[in-house]
This record gives C-alpha cells, structure tokens and sequence, in this order.
C-alpha cells in the first residue's frame, strides 16, 4: 500500500475542524484527522507521525476524550501492561466534512412521502446525470482523452477529496488500483437510503470502467469505502 497521508494533507478537514472546535490548539485538530484517516493508534504512533512529543498528546487526546470526541481503550500486546490505543468517537463524525445539512434529510423524507423510494432513487439517478456531466468536464480539463486508469482515478479521488470524503487512490501489493474513501460527507443520508451510495458506483464505473467494485462500504459498517478499480497494473 501507499504511504498513509499525514494529516496535514487534509486541509477541507481542517478547516471544518477549526471553526467546530474554534480556538483549539492545531495538534488537537490535526489528531482528529489523524485518528479518522488511519484508525485506533497508540499516543506514541500518533506523536511520531504528527511530530509532536508524547506528552503534547496525551495533553490533547485527554481533553478530546473529555468532549466524548475520542475514546480510549486498553489493549494487549505480549507480556507486560496492556497499552492504550485511542479512536474518534461516532460524536465526532460530524465535525468531518460533509456537503449536506438538515434540509438535505428533510428533502429526502418529503421525496420518499411524495413518491416512495422509487422517487428517490429517480432523483439521485438524475443527480448522478449532472455529477457525471461535471466530473467530464473536470477530466477533459485535467487530462488526455488516452489518460491511463490509474491518471483518471487519481484525479476523481482529487474530486471526491475536495468534496470531504478524505479520498485517495491507494496501489496494493497485489498491484491492485483502488480508491478508498476515509469519510462519508453524506452520512446520514446514506444510513437513510442505499440510492445515493449506489449512485456513486456507477458514477465510479462511468469514468473507471464497468468493472469497479465496492470492497468495504461506510453505511455498512466498515470503516472507509474501497472500491477496486479493474485488474492489476502492468
């Protein structure tokens, strides 16, 4: 796999982060970032990737554990005292990007009245039309028309990253192209209904060929979505 993005790397994340904890320090925000990208880590994992001393953020992590934004559990590892590894709390989800509010979910609950789900899922189809109609766009300005697949899956995670979903095209081992996502900016409306997370497949599959395929989904319970992009790279 690629190098794990420093938190620094997430600067839509930041800025969100700034104004919903205004006046905190730039290492308690940088943690939360931190903790959400690569999962339950150790003080000392965490100060050596953000290159802070230890102290510092035990300092932050107690206070983030304090607002119920961070949790704290022990873990085991061999013999000798079980150590303690921290994790954003679900609380903490929506100071992460998003690109919806309460009217969005309001919306959806008048759509599905109106019509049903077939309503819904004819209104994401159409919102997936216009979404593709720009990333095109996007494309055709950034690109060849004869860009290599991993060229135009980089440049839609760039896309998908601007729009809070902390996204990256990660190269695995079994030479495998894939595109994760470490956020969901529609959370909510995605626990609601499976039509906007099947929107983005196709959309994915539109500019990345018909053969991507979900591997771990966010509504479902995993931790970010990974979506496999074709076979391995020559």
């Amino acid at each position: 796999m690629t190098e794990p993005r420093s938190a620094h790397d997430a600067p839509a994340a930041k800025q969100l982060l700034n104004g919903a904890i205004g006046g905190s320090s730039g290492l308690r925000q940088n943690l939360l970032i931190r903790l959400r990208q690569e999962g339950p880590s150790a003080p000392e994992e965490l100060a050596a990737a953000l290159g802070a001393s230890r102290t510092g953020v035990l300092q932050q992590l107690h206070a983030l554990e304090t607002s119920g934004l961070v949790s704290r559990r022990a873990v085991r590892h061999g013999v000798g005292r079980p150590r303690h590894v921290y994790d954003v709390t679900e609380a903490a989800q929506d100071l992460f990007p998003t690109n919806y509010d309460g009217l969005a979910v309001g919306l959806l609950a008048a759509i599905r009245s109106i019509g049903g789900e077939g309503l819904i899922d004819d209104v994401f189809e159409e919102r997936r039309k216009t979404t593709t109609e720009r990333v095109r766009r996007r494309l055709a300005e950034r690109l060849p028309a004869d860009a290599p697949l991993v060229d135009r899956a980089r440049e839609l995670a760039v896309i998908q990253d601007e729009q809070g979903y902390l996204a990256e095209v990660v190269l695995g081992t079994d030479g495998v192209i894939r595109l994760v996502e470490r956020n969901c900016a529609i959370h909510r409306i995605a626990a609601d209904t499976g039509a906007a997370c099947r929107a983005e497949l196709e959309l994915f599959r539109e500019f990345l060929g018909p053969d991507v395929v979900r591997e771990t989904h966010i509504a479902a319970g995993d931790r970010c979505c990974t979506y496999r992009i074709g076979g391995p790279t020559d």
